[in-house]
């Protein structure tokens, strides 16, 4: 199954996907749902309404009404008086119009730019704003309201980046975000890059009052009643359909890597999948379960919507910003755990990345044999390709987190730090195919052994973490003893260590929930303890 999966392939969903900006319910989010359910039946799953009892490949589209419009963005575009060409246009920079901003009237509205700074109170009622077009380096959703409140005609804002983004570099970036909802004054905002607002500033300073700097801008959106759609695809387990191994992949943001690559990776992963069990080479005993929709709240929704459903969820991966060319964006392919040990001490190789994280408190772990399982199956991938496996403590923000509110163990494969992430210049053009085929082996690897659960791979997976623990032991003793030399306290260390001891411990006491069968793994855990109890 590792050679099975396309990375040239997925990536035709990625770019298909990545062209347009995904909100629920909006045109690009259902062009990506449509494109799905697509792969889905030429890969030979069968809507399950119309399937028979017998089938084991099933998909179904749910629909659920949404409590606002959909939003979609169509065009924009802002040209400095004077010039022929747009200082900035959507086509090339798809985060530009706020979400949920309105319209321009028909053909754009030309009119005077007015400074505001930060968008203070003695800013504005400094300003003349009635009329003009609103620039501002101040924070959006305050800015946008004051602005229309005050008879702007729309708003031109500055965006401060995070440090990861590099916006001194990376000078035509602009990150989406929303602005407020508002049905009475529905006016529009524009993000600048910093290179428009480098035009602006400079065309501003040569401004006078008897020619002050005018600016056309131009903003088409759409406003519609809408579902919200959600791909659901399962290959029924052969014994077990109750129980399952659920992966998750969200449509929305409008990103190549964030995260059409996760669509476009689980697509595949749902193709190879489907191939494997046609031809016998895979029966899994559980149902695997592909969800693609809307963050976190597609994933939530399917926990407590049925809460027997909910029962039988045994674990979940979340696949978000997969694909990435890591010699581009900068970042590196990571396995966010669940929570153990390296949340709580972060320390070694288990560091929080620049997303950010907290410290969590030792309540926190739960001591399970998940994290290192789905490592080394990613380990197996990098000894045939090189590829290079890292893990980060728990931080959360991702469709990994319904799944662990629930007690459900889970982790996300993701990359970061990017430079691009959450910008507009997150293309097509940093997407690897390698990256998309290396996750998506090993993910799907992972998923139809533990749906096989034969005894074979309990036991393999018993040793194989008896002899992590150890490794991670030992690791941890070399980081205590290094803490002790300068200066750190005995008493912690060795509870840290000591810590570090039961986690695992409790994690091969947990090792039998692999097994579909009856497995006596007694005498086998006792012996793996052992050596775990043993480790320095």
């Amino acid at each position: 199954m590792h050679d099975a999966i396309d990375g040239a392939r997925a990536l035709r969903t990625v770019d298909y996907v990545q062209r347009y900006f995904r909100l629920p319910g909006n045109h690009g989010f259902d062009l990506a749902i449509d494109t799905v359910a697509s792969l889905l039946r030429a890969a030979g799953y069968v809507r399950e309404d119309s399937a028979p009892a017998s089938a084991r490949l099933v998909y179904r589209v749910e629909s659920r009404p949404m409590a606002n419009q959909a939003w979609t963005p169509l065009a924009a575009s802002l040209t400095i008086g004077g010039r022929s060409t747009p200082v900035q246009q959507f086509s090339t920079n798809l985060n530009m119009i706020a979400i949920n901003s309105g319209s321009t009237p028909e053909g754009g509205v030309t009119a005077d730019v007015v400074d505001v700074g930060t968008g203070s109170d003695a800013e504005f009622a400094a300003a003349t704003v009635t009329g003009r077009i609103v620039l501002s380096t101040g924070v959006a959703r305050t800015v946008f309201p004051r602005a229309m409140k005050a008879g702007a005609i729309g708003v031109l804002n500055t965006q401060k980046l995070p440090a990861y983004n590099q916006q001194a570099k990376n000078t035509r970036a602009i990150q989406f975000t929303s602005v407020p909802r508002d049905s009475i004054r529905q006016g529009w905002l524009i993000f600048i890059s910093t290179a428009t607002h480098d035009s602006l500033r400079a065309a501003l300073a040569s401004a006078t009052p008897t020619q002050p700097l005018r600016v056309k801008a131009e903003v088409r959106t759409l406003f519609e009643t809408r579902p919200e759609l959600t791909v659901v695809a399962e290959i029924r387990g052969r014994s077990r359909a109750a129980e399952r191994f659920v992966y998750s992949a969200h449509v929305q943001e409008p990103g190549a890597n964030d995260n059409a690559s996760g669509v476009g990776a689980l697509a595949e992963m749902a193709r190879v999948a489907a191939t494997l069990v046609r031809r016998g080479v895979s029966n899994p005993q559980r149902t695997v379960t592909f969800l693609w929709g809307d963050e976190i709240r597609s994933t939530d929704r399917f926990l407590k919507e049925d809460s027997v459903r909910r029962a039988g969820v045994k674990w979940g991966m979340s696949l978000d910003m997969v694909g990435e060319n890591t010699e581009l964006t900068g970042g590196s392919f990571l396995i966010e755990k669940m929570p153990d040990p390296s949340a709580v001490w972060v320390r070694g190789e288990d560091q929080h990345t620049e997303w950010g994280g907290k410290v969590l408190a030792e309540k926190d772990i739960r001591a399970h044999w998940f994290n290192d399982f789905v490592r080394q199956r990613c380990l197996d991938r990098a000894r045939q390709t090189q590829w290079v496996v890292k893990a980060n403590p728990f931080e959360g923000g991702s469709d990994h987190t319904p799944f662990l509110n629930a007690q459900i163990p889970a982790v996300l494969l993701w990359h970061f730090t990017d430079q691009y992430y959450h910008t507009d210049l997150d293309r097509i053009g940093m997407v690897s195919p390698k990256s998309l085929a290396n996750v998506g082996a090993c993910a799907l690897s992972t998923g139809l052994l533990l749906a096989d659960g034969s005894r074979s791979i309990v036991l393999a997976a018993l040793e194989e973490l008896t002899g992590v623990a150890e490794r991670t032991i030992r690791a941890q003793a070399v980081l205590s003893a290094d803490t002790l030399t300068r200066g750190g306290n005995a008493q912690t260390e060795a509870h840290i260590l000591d810590t570090w001891r039961a986690y695992y411990i409790g994690a091969i006491d947990r090792i039998g929930e692999i097994a579909v069968g009856p497995v006596d793994l007694q005498a086998a855990t006792e012996r793996a303890k052992a050596r775990v109890r043993a480790a320095k």
